[in-house]
């Protein structure tokens, strides 16, 4: 598994998100104390994983008390990055494209979704999200310091798509096209492959279904 340069493997960072979405759950509830043991329950890793994964980053628990959740959490938002905002655009102003910049809890986790493009004309605002045209992506980038790229075009044009975002400056690419782009240093990039989840699942339909032979 790939380490970052901190050298905490690609592992314990992928799980930083789960526990940032039950810390938060848990405030919500109105839970001010959790223990190790308690988050356990709640992700499904053992507690002594839990707590080695936060001591990676400076622990933040008290033995015999456990973990303050507002804190715990204000430190993973830190972690993660997201202590602070982005400012998102979509490309592709498909269906996918148009559920993205609606969906709240991207700007809840500081991705502002602040622009749309498309290369078709006159698409009206998404949720008070302006579309733009294509011709105007590289120039909107520059003016507006855009961080994160969200692409949701048709896999023939996701390579152009990129290398058109990425020369105009963005640091993080969030890649829905069934394309894997590579990005080149000092630029993210997260490739999310639906089919490769859905396929998943039928595994393990399969698995529960097959007939038990004795």
């Amino acid at each position: 598994m790939p380490k970052n340069s901190r050298g905490i493997s690609e592992a314990v960072i992928r799980r930083m998100p789960v526990y940032h979405r039950y810390l938060k759950e848990l405030i919500d509830s109105g839970v001010e104390r959790v223990s190790s043991k308690e988050l356990s329950g709640l992700t499904g890793f053992s507690a002594s994983q839990i707590r080695q994964d936060l001591n990676n980053f400076g622990g933040f628990g008290q033995q015999g008390y456990g973990y303050n959740t507002k804190a715990l959490k204000e430190q993973v938002d830190k972690i993660l990055g997201i202590d602070k905002s982005y400012k998102s655009i979509v490309i592709g102003a498909g269906r996918l494209g148009q559920a993205i910049a609606r969906y709240n809890g991207f700007r809840d986790s500081g991705f502002n979704v602040i622009s749309l493009f498309d290369v078709k004309e006159n698409i009206e605002d998404i949720s008070g999200i302006k579309v733009r045209n294509m011709k105007d992506l590289e120039k909107y980038i520059r003016d507006e310091k855009v961080d994160v790229a969200i692409i949701t075009v048709p896999k023939e044009f996701c390579q152009e798509v990129a290398k058109k975002v990425i020369d105009a400056g963005v640091k993080g690419i969030w890649n829905f096209a069934p394309y894997d782009l590579k990005g080149p240093e000092g630029v993210v990039v997260e490739n999310i492959r639906l089919n490769d989840s859905l396929l998943t699942l039928s595994y393990f339909m399969k698995e529960i279904s097959w007939p038990i032979i004795y």
